[in-house]
């Protein structure tokens, strides 16, 4: 198919709005390949280099030319509505189907159908969706005239964001013409990467890799240990620095806590992670877009399709998991402007949470053997929610397993409606080779991002040899370096500010399916024997009291005096209504003096009588050692009962250390309620913060 030049760039130059735009070097080329169908094509090449561009001008030259639609699959659908807002300015229809827009559904088909769509952009888990490869993908299949795989290093065991999906595409590329017109893009293929696309994406596949150096960034590594310390640098440092950016945080709550702290420095950020609606998270995007905060500080949800070339730094919280993924991260600032920063902050319990990535990405052999042995127990198959009742494992230990198994080809499960079945397959040694090597890989990267913290100069030249590529003639920016002092002062403030949390809860409003057949109860539970809404004081070793919980549970076996004056407190600014007119805990059997003892002296303070009226029937495991809300609350059905005190008629606090499940507290509250007390209003020291 011959390649028009002049139209090319026209569509260049609509997509970027820019009248006088010109190709950035190899995108054209890319372009012409593609079009005249030259064989398979991978483009690695640094974020903001404009990938996008090259599959959308090069759909619509292949549309104007009378060929088939092109098909898109990528993970970052939701992050590209500045890309489709491009592509739509050059002319190119776009339409996706996802889990975001299935009221769409039926109208994307029928356009598919009646050939107006130009490139149908799709997640690689919807390829594992049997309605989709039958009714909509079977149907265009024969026409497709480009497949495009974008972030194509997720289709790489090696690849630093491995997508279990994305094997699927491997199975599809080999059934698929050799003729046929592929692009792959990614922004970070190292070697070893590069090397496995050459295998799953071949035969023949060309590559057009750029320079993997960003002379805008400014790059520099400070270790602040403590997150007070953290928070007290960026309410210093944030301010000053020029123009908007991003601060990325490990975990959804340090986003939150980030972002709360520098609010209430007066300071306009907001946060962004999994748990924003889709509504609000377009909001903030577009705040950032317009200036109008000073930075989203975010989880890698704020990932590789988010568009803002004039951002003037990013700034880590915690130090990321691997090189490539902070090579993606920090290449979010600085793509059209001289000077931005890229600063890596250091913290204590990044090395937790990154080896708690780590260690849940496979499935351990245990976990597999309960989850086969649960589905051979029952031949017509079980659904998730029924392996939940009967496997003690976490909804995502459970869903993780399902998906990389029924991915092995052979797969030795399959799904049937709603359920999941043996198959004859065996599951392969092979699959626990990989999940070793991967894992290995990943403590290699965790090891070389600490090398990198730990560096006082040459941070680019690190990264692009960490990335296999050559660095040469790297000139940094000429940016002041940032202060790596803090004031003691704010310090205390941001300590204080990490102590002053105090975090809603609600009580159960039902029984678990199936019910508690020990206290005959099921169903709805009815509002007067409900629990009112409860409190917390932190997070299970959190930074600020949750250290000094887990000491006092663990180490000390007595929880601080700081404690119970924290908790005080935090009952005097509640001050809920009806006020409580007594206190009472929840037993245990393992440490019958720990929670009591703590109770009565909170009770104490706040010069109320402690009564002890619950009581503990039967030693149960550790409800932390229930993976999964089912297996919760069958481990406490029937395990409390009051203890035959007379029981005063007044609203009570009802004290535990943890709160997980809540069905302890659920429990205890309709059995108070049942014998008479007053309203009950939990009160906790710490919630677990992984409750599903």
């Amino acid at each position: 198919m011959a390649y028009n030049a002049q139209r090319a760039l026209e569509l260049l130059r609509l997509g970027t709005g820019q009248p006088d735009a010109r190709f950035r070097e190899g995108q054209e080329e890319a372009i012409r390949h593609i079009v005249e169908g030259r064989g398979r094509l991978l483009v690695v090449q640094k974020t903001g280099w404009g990938k996008s561009l090259i599959y959308f001008i090069a759909t619509k030259l292949l549309r104007e030319s009378a060929a088939g639609p092109a098909l898109l699959v990528s993970p970052l659908l939701a992050l590209m509505r500045n890309q489709i807002a491009a592509a739509e300015r050059m002319g190119v229809r776009a339409a996706t189907i996802n889990s975001d827009n299935q009221d769409d559904w039926d109208n994307v088909e029928m356009a598919i159908q009646r050939n107006e769509v130009d490139i149908l952009l799709i997640s690689p888990e919807r390829l594992a969706n049997e309605r989709f490869r039958t009714e909509v993908l079977a149907g265009v299949a024969a026409r497709i005239a480009l497949l495009v795989i974008d972030e194509a290093h997720c289709i790489s065991d090696w690849g630093h964001d491995f997508r279990p999906h994305y094997r699927l595409l491997e199975r599809i590329v080999k059934t698929l013409p050799v003729n046929l017109r592929l692009l792959a893009t990614t922004a970070t293929a190292n070697n070893r990467v590069m090397d496995d696309l050459q295998v799953v994406l071949g035969p023949n596949l060309h590559v057009s890799q750029g320079d993997l150096n960003r002379p805008s960034l400014a790059l520099q590594t400070v270790r602040l240990p403590s997150q007070a310390d953290r928070l007290a640098w960026l309410a210093e440092q944030v301010p000053a620095l020029p123009g908007h950016g991003i601060i990325y945080a490990l975990t959804k709550r340090d986003a939150e806590i980030v972002s709360a702290w520098l609010k209430s420095r007066g300071i306009r950020v907001e946060p962004y992670h999994s748990d924003i609606s889709k509504d609000s998270s377009i909001q903030r995007e577009e705040a950032l877009l317009a200036n109008q905060v000073k930075a989203l500080v975010a989880t890698t949800k704020l990932g590789m399709g988010f568009d803002k070339p004039d951002i003037a730094f990013v700034i880590h919280y915690q130090t990321p998991g691997s090189v490539i993924a902070y090579y993606q991260q920090v290449g979010r600032a600085g793509r059209a402007l001289d000077a931005a920063y890229g600063v890596l902050l250091s913290g204590a319990e990044e090395t937790e949470i990154t080896d708690f990535f780590i260690e849940s990405a496979f499935p351990t052999r245990d976990e597999v053997q309960r989850v086969l042995e649960a589905l051979e127990s029952e031949p017509r198959g079980l659904s998730i929610p029924e392996l939940l009742g009967r496997v003690n494992l976490s909804k995502d230990r459970i869903s993780n397993t399902i998906a990389l198994l029924s991915l092995e080809a052979p797969a030795p499960i399959a799904k049937q409606g709603t359920k999941w079945q043996l198959t004859a397959a065996n599951l392969s040694e092979s699959f626990w080779q990989r999940a070793e090597r991967l894992t290995e890989l990943r403590r290699n990267e965790q090891r070389q991002m600490q090398e990198y913290v730990n560096l006082n100069d040459g941070h680019m030249e690190f990264l692009i040899r960490a990335l296999d590529g050559e660095p040469s003639n790297i000139v940094p920016p000429a940016l002041p370096v940032l202060p790596t002092s803090i004031q003691p002062g704010l310090v205390r403030e941001a300590m204080v500010f990490l102590r002053r949390t105090s975090l809603p809860f609600e009580s159960r409003k039902q029984w678990p399916a199936g019910g508690m057949p020990q206290y005959q109860l099921g169903g709805r539970i009815a509002p007067n024997l409900q629990a009112q809404p409860g409190k917390a004081l932190c997070i299970w070793g959190d930074a600020g009291w949750g250290s000094l919980v887990r000491a006092g549970k663990y180490r000390d076996r007595r929880f601080a005096d700081e404690l119970v004056e924290a908790c005080t407190k935090l009952v005097r600014e509640w001050n809920p209504q009806p006020a409580p007119t007594w206190v009472t805990s929840i037993p245990s059997l393992r440490h019958p003096d720990l929670v009591p003892g703590f109770a009565q002296r909170l009770a104490a303070a706040l010069n109320l009588p402690f009564h002890p009226v619950l009581e503990k029937t039967d030693n149960r495991p550790e409800q932390k050692t229930m993976e999964n809300s089912a297996q919760q609350a069958r481990n406490i059905d029937g395990s409390l009962a009051i203890n035959g005190q007379p029981l005063p008629p007044g609203p009570v606090w009802l004290v535990d250390d943890m709160v997980d499940s809540r069905w302890t507290l659920t429990v205890a509250t309709w059995l108070l309620r049942s014998h008479g007390s007053g309203e009950v209003f939990p009160l906790a020291l710490a919630l677990t913060g992984h409750e599903e």
